[in-house]
């Protein structure tokens, strides 16, 4: 079977010049192939011209999917609880819930049973993260601040309590802290976060 050489591709994701590459055929049979192979539960789409194996999504690991969710919207960065939770800076474990900041839109794609869901924030406050083992996430007092923020405004659930504040260096927090809305700010100095 033809499909098995695709488990040459090294890999984590591929488009259809790979596939075409690996299966010795024309950039449009590989178009047609990869329905077909999708069809059959032996690719997974992540979005278009962007493939998985099935068998390799089945063994993805957290940072596997962060980066998958790097590409499924860009730009964007993980952050929330799913970087305070990468940071080990709360006790509220998400399974398959990766959550990130993205500046286009708000929206959720899921694929599998794994859910990335993307925050709309202000360019403004578009930084605060970094690239870790190829993927971006946001530093965990950016992390912080972004689930604060989005708070502030009703448009996040966080549960406080859940977070090891000391695990958070405050300088950095009130540092940054100045970027953001004012409301935001009023919140974190209301509740004595720093």
């Amino acid at each position: 079977m033809k499909f098995l050489q695709l488990k040459n591709i090294k890999k984590l994701y591929f488009g259809h010049e790979d596939i075409a590459r690996a299966l010795g055929i024309t950039l449009q049979s590989a178009k047609v192939t990869v329905n077909r192979y999708i069809n059959q539960g032996l690719l997974i789409r992540v979005k278009r011209n962007i493939y998985v194996l099935r068998e390799k999504w089945t063994s993805l690991d957290r940072e596997q999917k962060f980066l998958i969710a790097n590409i499924i919207q860009v730009p964007s960065y993980i952050s929330l609880m799913s970087a305070l939770d990468y940071y080990e800076i709360t006790t509220q474990v998400q399974r398959d819930f990766i959550e990130s900041i993205a500046v286009k839109r708000t929206k959720g794609v899921k694929i599998e049973q794994s859910f990335f869901n993307y925050t709309k924030i202000n360019t403004d406050l578009y930084s605060g993260f970094s690239r870790t083992r190829g993927f971006f996430i946001a530093t965990p007092e950016k992390a912080f601040l972004d689930a604060v923020y989005l708070m502030s405004f009703g448009r996040y659930s966080f549960d406080i309590p859940s977070i090891d504040l000391s695990k958070l260096n405050s300088e950095k927090i009130v540092y940054l802290a100045r970027l953001f809305p004012l409301r935001t700010q009023n919140l974190l100095k209301k509740n004595e976060y720093f």
